[in-house]
């Protein structure tokens, strides 16, 4: 028996974890298994470069709970993508990437693949896992769901993504103190979140929590108020520019300095029907996404409301690598190690699927049909937590 491990899509804190947990969980159900990891994803699968695993490797297993990142490395590669594929000479013209993937693992003779990533991972691992059923070749695929936007249907909580968060909140403690820097600061934290706002939310509820134990002394001129956070800006919300501009000058009058946490994904459309309008290029990826990072809705909010509110200085941070690189947290950890033991069973028994839980079974853990396995799930903006935060800093009534 051969099992192979693949990591991709953008890094997560949990890669290097899962890969730690899943070598000592078959070290102890599967001793005689051989273990590979294809290098940098999907890329390393097409160029059949992979590792192999030491028959003592569950012996350190555990240093992998202490790093962020993935030992085995990332790409974004669409096996479905033969033109992209082309581009980056990982096949040649005319060869089905999906085709030449999975030829690769007949050839390495991969029995079970594990996949760790989002959906677009998960979807293709289904793919490569439909296509060898055709040919006759019976290979076995278990993913295990990182995302850092939490936001795969339907898994209520994503590997990493707890961590995300923590990591996210921890940077905007130090940043926050940038509003002593000048008069008059507006402070943009940027999130990471293309659909969904909950990275965003999570974060500004665990700076909050943080923040309530900290301690303020106004005659040491040290409010609360100005470390809060003034408003919470994500996909899912309809943001009114005008009436925000007017109740942030109000708070720049009252505190001078603005702090707003905002979702790299809000506001998309209206960011993108600009940049048409201005004929500039909107670039997107080998799977379609816009590319974030040239939308950069951070500099796109503080143009508009810099003007508007009197700042003096703006500052727009983006958190997003610091979080999404960390090492998992206790609880994520717990998650993590839970979820490859079920990924292994499933996977011994020749049980396809994703191994996540599922918000149709309660949130248990369990194995998923990839066909259930979708991106882009909405963060409920309902849920009385996040209505509680938004009253508390004056953004809805």
């Amino acid at each position: 028996m051969k099992i192979a491990f693949l990591t991709a899509g953008g890094i997560a804190p949990c890669l290097s974890a899962s890969i730690g947990a899943l070598i000592e969980c078959y070290a102890e159900t599967a001793p005689d298994a051989e273990l590979i990891g294809y290098l940098n994803g999907y890329q390393g699968l097409l160029k059949g470069r992979f590792i192999e695993f030491p028959a003592n490797a569950n012996s350190s297993a555990n240093l992998l709970y202490t790093f962020g990142g993935s030992p085995l490395g990332n790409s974004r590669v669409k096996l479905t993508n033969a033109e992209d594929c082309v581009r980056k000479v990982l096949v040649s013209g005319g060869d089905l990437p999906l085709e030449v993937a999975a030829k690769q693992l007949q050839m390495d003779r991969v029995t079970i693949l594990h996949t760790i990533g989002g959906d677009d991972t998960n979807t293709m691992a289904a793919e490569l896992a439909r296509y060898l059923s055709e040919n006759n070749y019976d290979l076995t695929v278990v993913g295990l769901p990182k995302t850092v936007d939490n936001d795969i249907v339907p898994i209520s909580q994503s590997l990493g993504a707890d961590t995300a968060a923590e990591q996210g909140a921890l940077f905007f403690e130090n940043i926050a103190n940038e509003n002593t820097a000048s008069p008059r600061n507006l402070i943009i934290h940027e999130v990471m979140g293309r659909h969904c706002g909950w990275l965003t939310a999570a974060t500004a509820k665990k700076y909050r929590d943080h923040l309530a134990n900290r301690t303020f002394n106004g005659d040491l001129n040290l409010y609360r108020e100005n470390w809060d956070i003034d408003a919470i800006y994500i996909p899912e919300l309809q943001v009114d520019l005008g009436m925000e501009g007017q109740r942030l000058a109000e708070k720049m009058d009252q505190k001078d300095n603005v702090n707003i946490f905002l979702s790299e994904g809000a506001c998309q459309q209206e960011i993108i029907s600009e940049m048409e309008r201005n004929n500039e290029d909107v670039k997107k990826d080998a799977f379609g996404h816009v590319r974030l990072d040239d939308i950069n809705s951070g500099k796109w909010f503080a143009k508009r409301f810099s003007k508007t509110v009197g700042a003096e200085k703006t500052l727009v941070q983006k958190s997003g690598y610091f979080a999404r690189s960390a090492a998992p947290n206790e609880a994520d950890l717990i998650l993590i190690k839970k979820s490859a033991a079920l990924a292994v069973q499933f996977a011994l028994n020749n049980q396809s699927g994703v191994v996540g839980m599922d918000e149709d079974n309660d949130g248990e853990p369990t194995i998923i049909d990839f066909d259930r396995i979708k991106g882009g799930k909405p963060f409920n903006t309902k849920n009385d937590w996040f209505q509680n935060m938004l009253q508390e800093i004056g953004q809805i009534d």
